[in-house]
């Protein structure tokens, strides 16, 4: 039995590429793309054809292994077939977020060397500045405009940009009968993500095609995932790859129902025109489809992630007839490593203990190996009783190559082959996983570790409340004090920073009880929608005696 080895060993890479193959053989007349409520749809079949065209054009500009091609645009087709026909060219994709301001765009594009950008109609303007502070000795990266496909106007402002090409006539110019390039080993890079940069500069995070092969397979298989689902993009393609989805609905052959912008109207008249049954979006997108209070026409499953869910959202959004599954991932992950893996128990229990438990982050998926809390000076495992804090760390085969040009970065957070998160939690006696904070956001209040999640979740519970985030308040004789900050719903009555305030005490510790409470119209928030608490504390030390304040 040890003489037995493959005759060809690493003939055959894992690649998600591997997915488009099949769905343009077993799904190649039914629909894979669709944009908006009215536009045809393309077929599997079509699909897999452009990609090919599309990867063919590439490789004629010298666009191949090794080589980063970017895109700056939302989650329109092209978008969609571009996670497709980059990695086909041999080439590192590189999704751009399309809320980050020029200088941002430019230290991407400066850092990534890439050689060509894909431009949505809309992001122009964003594109032409940024070229502008690129330094006079970088070379300009091929540009290719997508226009949009539903006659989406380009903005007057920024005709000045020079394009190469448009996106659709590098399909139409493309072999279909092209040979897409294979991976020479599984561990090619495939992907390149930017992390948000909420404490420092964007890091470069690089993924292989194992490594999105597997996260992806994991998505299938954890999430249940049917044959042939309808999806609808409610979360950006741009972030950390809509969470692998677009490779998972090739591998299913489901209907990608594309969207640029949207809102809760807009959400729920999607889901009736097209049947939609799965989706995805940030605890900030479940706010939304629950503020119109509008029941579904039938079931929608729902994966939240990106930060612990607030019970009481989740119960709202439940009530509605959404299906909400909860995981827990990384930009260093490429997706989902723990999920609240539900118990068929658990149902005899009331609305709000289903979703405290539902809040919790969890347990490993199928194709992962560890998830730890370990204390951070030690690396041993804490106490499986749900209060002892340690750092959630990571091991297994979709963890990131590393980050681009930052071995140091890079060391830093791996350590013994584990990822150090930087996330606080703690391990319940069943094993499941519960993010209490970031190590950055913990408040030390007279000694004790005060926990700016519980605090938040608590206050989310106010009917009042759209959004909140509780960050430390100097103070001289506790060393920090807890500060929430707040917006409210329109519509409801405004509570007073009394109210809040006595709202807490009746459901917390009085030890945690914010002594603070700042009302503002909107939270800063990162591009990717995380709210900036970096700001808030800033703000927190220029606060005077307790009192109201609207800012």
């Amino acid at each position: 039995m040890q003489d037995l080895k493959p005759s060809t060993p690493n003939s055959s890479p894992l690649t998600p590429i591997l997915f488009l193959e099949r769905a343009s053989l077993v799904y190649g007349d039914s629909p894979s793309v669709v944009y908006g409520e009215d536009s045809p749809a393309f077929t599997w079949s079509q699909t897999h054809l452009r990609c090919l065209q599309l990867a063919s054009s590439l490789s004629s500009l010298g666009i191949g292994p090794g080589h980063v091609a970017s895109v700056i645009a939302p989650n329109v087709p092209a978008m969609y077939e571009l996670h497709f026909a980059v990695p086909m060219s041999g080439a590192v994709l590189n999704c751009i977020n399309t809320r980050l301001d020029a200088r941002t765009v430019s230290v991407l594009l400066l850092h990534s060397e890439s050689r060509i950008l894909f431009v949505d109609v809309q992001s122009k303007g964003l594109v032409r500045d940024a070229l502008s502070l690129l330094p006079s000795s970088h070379p300009c990266p091929f540009l290719v405009l997508i226009e949009d496909e539903v006659g989406y106007p380009s903005p007057a402002s920024a005709v000045d940009v020079d394009f190469y090409s448009t996106y659709e006539c590098l399909v139409a110019r493309g072999d279909p009968e092209f040979e897409w390039i294979r991976p020479s080993s599984e561990w090619d890079p495939m992907i390149l993500n930017y992390t948000s940069g909420t404490t420092s500069s964007p890091k470069g995070v690089v993924h292989c095609h194992r490594g999105i092969f597997l996260v992806t397979v994991n998505l299938l298989i954890d999430w249940d995932i049917p044959k042939q689902p309808v999806y609808l993009w409610t979360l950006p393609m741009f972030h950390a790859n809509g969470w692998c989805f677009p490779w998972a609905m090739a591998a299913v052959g489901g209907v990608n129902v594309c969207i640029r912008k949207f809102d809760a109207d807009i959400i729920h008249r999607l889901i009736n025109a097209h049947r939609v049954t799965h989706m995805c979006g940030a605890p900030v997108v479940l706010n939304m489809i629950t503020s119109l209070q509008k029941p579904l026409p039938h079931p929608v499953h729902i994966i939240t992630s990106g930060a612990p869910p607030p019970a009481a959202v989740l119960c709202r959004t439940e009530s509605l007839g959404f299906i909400v599954g909860h995981g827990y991932g990384l930009t260093e992950t490429a997706g989902h490593v723990a999920l609240c893996v539900w118990k068929g128990k658990w149902n005899v229990f009331p609305a709000s203990e289903r979703a405290r438990l539902k809040a919790r982050q969890g347990v490993r998926t199928t194709c992962f190996e560890k998830v730890e809390v370990v204390d951070p000076n030690t690396g041993i495992s804490v106490k499986h009783d749900g209060k002892t804090q340690g750092e959630i760390v990571l091991h297994g085969g979709h963890l990131m190559l590393g980050y681009l040009k930052d071995p140091e970065g890079t060391a830093r957070s791996m350590k013994n082959g584990y990822f150090y998160t930087g996330d606080v939690g703690v391990i319940h006696p069943d094993g499941y996983i519960e993010i209490k904070d970031r190590s950055k956001d913990v408040i030390i209040s007279g000694g004790e570790n005060l926990s700016s999640v519980e605090m938040e979740t608590i206050l989310y519970g106010h009917p009042a409340v759209k959004e909140v985030a509780v960050v430390a308040r100097p103070d001289e004789y506790w060393g920090e004090m807890p500060c929430a900050f707040v917006s409210l719903k329109e519509g409801q009555k405004a509570p007073t920073e009394k109210e809040m305030i006595e709202y807490c005490r009746e459901r917390m510790p009085r030890y945690m009880v914010p002594k603070t409470v700042v009302f503002r119209d909107e939270l800063p928030k990162t591009s990717t929608g995380k709210i900036q608490k970096f700001i808030l504390r800033e703000l927190a030390k220029q606060l005077g005696p307790s009192r109201v304040s609207r800012m």
